[in-house]
């Protein structure tokens, strides 16, 4: 019995680091460049990998920590940047998590649209409609579409593009403090 245990455990020893190694190359990398090739990225921690480590069409997006003078525009350009590094992968989905915990979606369309535009659309354009293109974990919208007079649009906009971020990892980060 006990060889039997000892055997089962060095299998899945060995699938859990074969696994672990796997979203390394094929991920997490990914995100280590962006945010050592950018100073501006200097003081954000984010872990990226598959689903469940193993599913492959489905990504994590996991803000683990921020320094004090970091912004939600940090943030999204980092996001915008690993998007750009992805851009030829094919994703059902991107989870946005905050310290292990999916807080929001966005569809793997979205995602490489994201990825495509970066360096060519304007960013601040990206940022505000941002929201738009969000959803609750149960597929719904997490946040409206904006119509009216261009100012009106634009704060509303940019007041949901906050409320993503306080929503998404903010709240976590000033509950734990990391």
């Amino acid at each position: 019995m006990g060889r039997r245990l000892h055997f089962i455990g060095g299998v899945i020893a060995v699938v859990v680091a074969t696994a672990a190694l796997y979203n390394y190359v094929s991920v997490q990398r990914h995100v280590f460049s962006v945010i050592s090739s950018d100073e501006r990225n200097s003081g954000i921690t984010v872990w990226a990998h598959y689903q469940y480590f193993i599913v492959p069409t489905s990504l994590v997006f996991d803000v683990r920590g921020l320094s004090g003078e970091k912004s939600p525009a940090d943030v999204t350009r980092v996001l915008f940047q690993f998007a750009a590094t992805m851009k030829e992968r094919d994703f059902e989905r991107v989870t946005l998590s905050s310290h292990g915990q999916p807080k929001f979606l966005l569809t793997g369309e979205y995602f490489s649209n994201l990825g495509a535009e970066y360096g060519v659309q304007n960013p601040v354009y990206t940022m505000r409609t941002l929201p738009e293109n969000v959803y609750k974990l149960d597929g719904t919208a997490a946040f409206g579409t904006w119509t009216g007079g261009l100012l009106g649009v634009v704060g509303k906009q940019m007041e949901d593009f906050i409320e993503l971020h306080k929503q998404w990892y903010i709240n976590d980060i000033a509950q734990d403090g990391s």
